[in-house]
């Protein structure tokens, strides 16, 4: 009530602006903690799964253009950043297994979290710079840190 008061019966009207502003304030943090990571590889900050210690690796050129090696398949997308925005649209996953994988590579929970993982990243609408990692926002929030070779 006081602090209703003091802004002199400007509330609902005050409250609006005072909330862009936050959200302004908000994004400029966002951007001023780093640009995008073009041409850099981001690997999924996960546990990797047995029987190999591969992990999802995404690459995204300054054009846009990207390639996402998932838990067995590889994939190409198509991401678009516009500030702290981000909008990514993967291609399907191929039907075949690659040529370079060893039997029982690509396991059935392999091949599942190919298609979760792709799923959770058509999802993803905001991002951040944090360090070395880039954190995703979206139904599924994901963690990539940046390769350090």
């Amino acid at each position: 009530m006081g602090l209703v008061r003091r802004m002199g019966g400007r509330g609902p009207i005050f409250g609006f602006f005072v909330a862009m502003a936050v959200s302004a304030l908000w994004s400029g943090v966002c951007l001023a903690a780093g640009s995008f990571p073009f041409d850099q590889e981001m690997l999924l900050d996960v546990a990797p799964m047995p029987p190999v210690k591969r992990v999802p690796v995404m690459t995204v050129a300054a054009d846009g253009e990207a390639t996402i090696d998932l838990w067995c398949k590889t994939v190409t997308a198509r991401v678009t950043v516009t500030g702290a925005a981000i909008r990514i649209e993967p291609g399907p996953l191929p039907e075949g297994l690659p040529r370079y994988m060893s039997d029982g590579q690509c396991t059935p929970e392999r091949m599942q979290a190919d298609a979760d993982t792709l799923t959770a990243l058509a999802q993803v609408t905001v991002w951040r710079l944090r360090g070395d990692t880039v954190l995703f926002g979206g139904v599924t929030p994901l963690r990539f840190v940046l390769s350090s070779h």
